[in-house]
């Protein structure tokens, strides 16, 4: 046999490897073809191809796992049980730009599906690397590296701990500095990722100068960056006020008020939650909102969306009227009372008719005046049918009459009470059971003075009445 003849067996070899990582990278991007895969035994035939002489083999290697590994937690369980972390790891400090991003890709996959998958990839010593990926001159590679550092930070704190740990926090703040909007988002969704579990978190990211950067970028034109964004300063601003005070200080007011006109239902929605949390905490913070336009705007927010993008905006009129009379009162001026009402009414999911219906309360529960000002918008009955409906959850029926003193002040002096006693129901039936939990939070005296025919006993009484005589 001749040395070319040698020569081809082996470029016959290769490009045999070349066409098999192919097709299967290929046909792992359809969902019928996975099970065959698996039980073809590909992750096995995959794992030597890592290894591979040839640079491309190697990557369309990965990229087929990080595909398959992609699909479930059951073939991201096979990567990390066939040994296949260790070879990644190492391949990602040592390779080019393209298996770096394939790599990346195969830990982010795996790491997505549970905090366990996830803290196999950090066991095996992937943080390092991936946070030196984040200084690679490639935007592709940041890039990569950042999905799989949120893929693992996400799940809880001890995982984002050890994200931060690794150093990659100073880094992300770098990223959302660079040109590249997907390198931007990414980075901004990290932050966000990371500063979710804890107040400590939160604090790491705000040491690294994270809050100016990002109040920057909320008039981005980029939707999806904006989101990133919004959400990022809302994870930060909800665990104290000094963090929300940071986020205010950033002057983000009244810049974020045009978030809540954004064509985009999620930048709508971030923004209600970013002023949310950050009304929540204090009576200055709700008036500095207040001052700002920010009840206003979020009403109309509300009244231009529906479904889940209105809850958070809901939430925060109830945050802010809670707070005290003239917070309340800053609601009603900006007809938020009719505007709740019309939620109360259009929404059919329970959770948002409980909120709904919390925030309404907040309002009304001050003076007799905000209680008036919740019940000339006829309210009441609506509220009444939705705590009679059999349909309706515990929660909302809880929230519609809830156990404070003044909440059902308001359900009798604008006759709510007096309309459920003149509801006919069977004994028995479910409605009256209903009925009886209404009046058992009343005193019995009130509920028979509001019973129909209560006037006509006690004519009968007077009647009867004998006065003693000396």
């Amino acid at each position: 046999m001749s040395q070319r003849q040698v020569l081809q067996v082996f470029e016959q070899y290769q490009k045999a490897r070349t066409q098999f990582v192919q097709m299967v990278a290929e046909l792992a991007t359809r969902p019928q073809n996975i099970e065959t895969l698996q039980n073809a035994g590909v992750m096995s035939l995959l794992r030597p191809l890592l290894l591979d002489v040839v640079p491309t083999i190697q990557q369309t290697a990965a990229l087929a796992l990080g595909r398959l590994a992609n699909y479930n937690d059951d073939l991201a369980e096979a990567v990390v049980k066939g040994d296949i972390l260790p070879q990644l790891v190492y391949s990602l400090a040592e390779q080019n730009r393209f298996y770096k991003k394939a790599a990346a890709f195969v830990l982010r996959a795996v790491a997505k599906h549970s905090p366990q998958l996830a803290q196999a990839i950090v066991d095996c010593g992937a943080l390092d690397t991936l946070v030196i990926c984040l200084e690679d001159f490639d935007p592709g590679v940041k890039e990569s590296a950042a999905w799989a550092l949120g893929y693992i930070a996400r799940h809880n704190a001890e995982l984002s701990q050890a994200v931060v740990d690794a150093g990659a926090v100073p880094l992300l703040v770098l990223c959302i500095q660079e040109p590249e909007i997907a390198l931007k988002r990414i980075a901004a969704s990290d932050l966000s990722d990371i500063s979710k579990h804890s107040p400590e978190l939160a604090q790491t990211v705000v040491d690294a100068g994270a809050i100016a950067h990002l109040a920057q970028m909320i008039l981005n034109p980029d939707a999806k960056l904006k989101r990133q964004v919004l959400s990022a300063l809302s994870q930060i601003a909800k665990h104290s006020v000094d963090l929300a005070e940071m986020v205010v200080e950033a002057e983000i007011f009244p810049v974020v008020l045009t978030c809540l006109k954004d064509k985009d239902e999620y930048v709508k929605k971030n923004a209600s939650t970013l002023i949310r949390e950050i009304a929540k905490h204090t009576p200055e913070l709700s008036q500095l909102i207040v001052n700002a336009g920010g009840v206003a705007a979020v009403i109309d927010c509300i009244g231009s969306c529906k479904g889940n993008i209105r809850l958070p905006g809901i939430m925060m009129l109830g945050y802010v009227a809670a707070h005290s009379e003239n917070l309340a009162m800053a609601v009603i001026i900006s007809k938020g009372v009719p505007q709740l009402s019309a939620c109360l009414s259009e929404e059919p999911e329970d959770h948002i008719k409980a909120a709904t219906a919390w925030a309404l309360a907040q309002i009304g529960r001050h003076t007799p005046e905000h209680a008036r000002a919740v019940a000339v918008t006829n309210i009441l009955p609506v509220l009444l049918s939705l705590y009679m409906s059999a349909e309706s959850s515990e929660d909302l029926q809880v929230k519609v009459l809830p156990h404070d003193s003044k909440a059902r002040r308001l359900f009798v002096t604008s006759g709510g009470l007096k309309k459920v006693q003149e509801i006919k129901a069977e004994p028995g039936s479910l409605l009256q059971e209903y009925i009886n939990s209404i009046n058992n939070c009343y005193p019995e005296e009130i509920v028979r003075y509001y019973s129909p025919g209560y006037s006509d006993t006690l004519l009968q009484r007077v009647d009867s009445y004998q006065p003693l005589t000396n």
